[in-house]
């Protein structure tokens, strides 16, 4: 007799135990800002990636409540039938305006975004060039796709030109994050768009984790780079980051935006976002543009922490941005050293295979504009006592 199912699952979930693989999920308390409750203990959090400090902030708060109570709660249908809200259409056009671009499109999630956009814009045939470390959204588009996928050495313009050569009279795009979400470093986009001229392919950037945050008017990587529409017709990014919300969406072309609304189905077989999220991700898009402290606030810093991490002999990632890695490499000691400053009240996640290849397991340290020094430095100091812990 084959074995039944529970036998299965219980054989498979001790399997991923005891590759100290396994994952649970944190019980948080109330509001998911810096401070916060989890599992009933009081902490500093600092592996959100609420970079600005809105997810809590009580204007974002206000919007929610006030649409709530003029719109209600849920959207009812996906946006094609009866889902599309006029609070939707507005963050729409205030979206597209702030990143200049013609249209904007809203989706439930960056997740499905990226899934429905590379799916319903290339197909068997096609050639697909992806950054060795992009994020699972991307590498599930592509593999929905059916296109042909080549994935080429992290950042390595050299490689990814020999994946596009010798592809002629077929579709070609590259797709790449715009800050890589698990190690923070910035994508070569400059290099990256003018490879995709020179050799006629589309360029899809992902820029969740740099809305917000780098650029001018925190309008991104692409921007930061002095990139538009011509240079990176397609880009993706969320709403539940920087902005504070919840949701995502695809900016570039009219063309573009008419032809997804057509065909990408993890948007016409969605329920639309409720509105009253997008009215508060209109009122952190609001914030953004006019509290530039915030910003400034977070590269003053993470300046401070990379500074005192040095001094301490911290082996961080290299990182301009809020993700500051440190890899630890086995992931049993990334599980202990974050179980240490749990102790010490400091929620940092431990970050293990498949979300990063085997032997770099890392503690995904995130700063926000909500944090301040004495928290950094005591931040500092827990993880200089859960590594000296973990060498004697």
């Amino acid at each position: 007799m084959s074995e039944s199912l529970e036998q299965h699952l219980r054989e498979q979930l001790g399997d991923v135990r005891s590759r100290h693989l396994y994952r649970r999920r944190r019980v948080i308390e109330g509001a998911h800002g810096v401070q916060a409750r989890v599992d009933g203990r009081d902490v500093t959090v600092f592996c959100s990636n609420d970079y600005l400090g809105l997810a809590t902030h009580p204007e974002l708060q206000a919007a929610l409540v006030a649409a709530v109570r003029q719109q209600g709660v849920g959207s009812g249908a996906s946006q094609l039938v009866t889902g599309y809200n006029r609070a939707h259409r507005d963050l729409e056009e205030e979206l597209a305006e702030y990143l200049e671009r013609p249209r904007a499109l809203l989706l439930s999630s960056g997740y499905l975004a990226n899934v429905g956009v590379i799916s319903a814009l290339m197909g068997r045939g096609d050639v697909i060039c992806s950054d060795r470390l992009n994020h699972a959204s991307l590498i599930d588009g592509m593999r929905l796709s059916h296109a042909d996928v080549r994935r080429y050495a992290h950042a390595d313009m050299a490689d990814l030109r020999r994946q596009l050569d010798g592809q002629p009279g077929r579709r070609r795009m590259i797709v790449s994050d715009g800050v890589f979400s698990m190690d923070g470093d910035v994508a070569p986009l400059a290099e990256l768009a003018a490879t995709g001229r020179a050799q006629d392919a589309w360029l899809l950037v992902d820029d969740a984790h740099g809305l917000g945050v780098l650029g001018p008017q925190g309008r991104g990587a692409v921007a930061e780079a002095g990139l538009g529409l011509d240079e990176v017709p397609i880009l993706m990014a969320t709403l539940g980051k920087s902005l504070g919300a919840a949701g995502a969406f695809v900016a570039g072309s009219e063309a573009l935006i008419e032809s997804l609304i057509q065909s990408t189905r993890t948007f016409i077989f969605s329920t639309a976002p409720p509105p009253a999220v997008a009215e508060a991700a209109r009122k952190g898009l609001q914030l953004i543009r006019e509290e530039t402290w915030r910003r400034e606030h977070l590269h003053s810093l993470v300046g401070y922490f990379r500074e005192a991490a040095a001094r301490l002999g911290l082996p961080l990632a290299e990182s301009r941005t809020p993700i500051q890695p440190l890899i630890l490499g086995e992931e049993s000691v990334a599980l202990a050293v974050s179980e240490k400053l749990l102790q010490s009240g400091y929620l940092v996640t431990a970050i293990r295979p498949p979300t990063v290849p085997r032997g770099t397991a890392r503690l995904r340290i995130t700063l926000s504009a909500a944090h301040d020094e004495q928290e950094v430095d005591g931040l500092l100091e827990a993880l200089g006592a859960a590594l000296e812990s973990r060498a004697a």
